[in-house]
């Protein structure tokens, strides 16, 4: 089966982190995990990847819920960044809002919206979809 090469996970929770790479490492999801503690920092380095040309990742899993910059100031940022290669982008946020989900299907670059925890079966139904569109 076919895996990403870059993921990236953008979440301010070490533990919920620590158990998605360990979920990653185990279906061997990807080549490498790029990990950011809130949006502010993922931006920042992102947009310093985009500008030297170098690899980005194929897929981020994105927390709401963060400080300095949240999960929809990161998606608000980010969609103004002209980028060519297509980043999936899936929201895992323990928020169960219906409001959190509508809004998130306004963004053309968020595929779906995951309610945490992120089960085993969510991430190979991920690395399925991926498999299937490229």
């Amino acid at each position: 089966m076919k895996k990403f090469n870059i993921a990236c996970v953008i979440d301010d929770d070490p533990i919920f982190v620590f158990g998605v790479k360990k979920v990653m490492q185990v279906i061997d999801f990807c080549n490498s995990i790029m990990v950011f503690r809130n949006g502010k920092e993922a931006l920042d380095n992102l947009s310093a990847i985009i500008s030297q040309t170098e690899s980005l990742p194929d897929v981020i899993i994105l927390d709401l819920n963060m400080p300095i910059l949240d999960g929809w100031q990161f998606l608000d940022e980010f969609t103004k960044i002209p980028c060519e290669k297509k980043i999936t982008i899936y929201i895992a946020s323990s928020s169960v809002d219906p409001e959190d989900t509508l809004r998130a299907k306004s963004y053309e670059m968020v595929s779906n919206y995951i309610v945490k925890p992120i089960s085993i079966d969510v991430l190979k139904d991920i690395l399925n979809d991926f498999t299937v569109s490229s």
